[in-house]
């Protein structure tokens, strides 16, 4: 099944709605220096939480199919910490704390489980995006 979504402008500068065929709605918004009034989470911010929310689930679905008994996942996601990309070359470091008690084995399992998320894949894989523009 294809993954869509779709984002709408709203009447308030920047604020946009998103919908997807489930009618589940959310939103994004820039900060108020940027011109909007930050009543969302920003796109960046909306693109690393689905990386979060992929390494979250990603890690959680493993350890209940291995019985893993893993207590909490928490994933901190930060987009280029040092400043602008350098040479167009954009960094996401992403810090995992896992609570539970673990192997060593399983621990660097939980590690390339984590980075096989498929946000993960997407995110790191050649991505072509492929655009219309009509007018109404």
């Amino acid at each position: 099944m294809p993954h869509s979504v779709t984002a709408q402008s709203t009447t308030t500068p920047y604020r946009v709605t998103l919908t997807d065929p489930q009618s589940h709605t959310w939103y994004v918004d820039e900060p108020i220096e940027k011109g909007g009034q930050d009543s969302a989470p920003n796109p960046m911010q909306i693109l690393l939480s689905a990386l979060g929310a992929c390494t979250t689930v990603t890690l959680q679905m493993y350890a209940d199919h291995k019985d893993i008994k893993i207590e909490h996942v928490h994933v901190d996601l930060t987009l280029n910490p040092n400043g602008d990309p350098e040479m167009g070359q954009n960094n996401v470091v992403r810090n995992i704390i896992l609570k539970g008690d673990f192997t060593e084995d399983q621990h660097k399992r939980l590690l390339k489980v984590a980075e096989s998320c498929p946000v993960h894949k997407l995110l790191t894989s050649n991505i072509q995006i492929q655009t219309a523009l009509s007018i109404e």
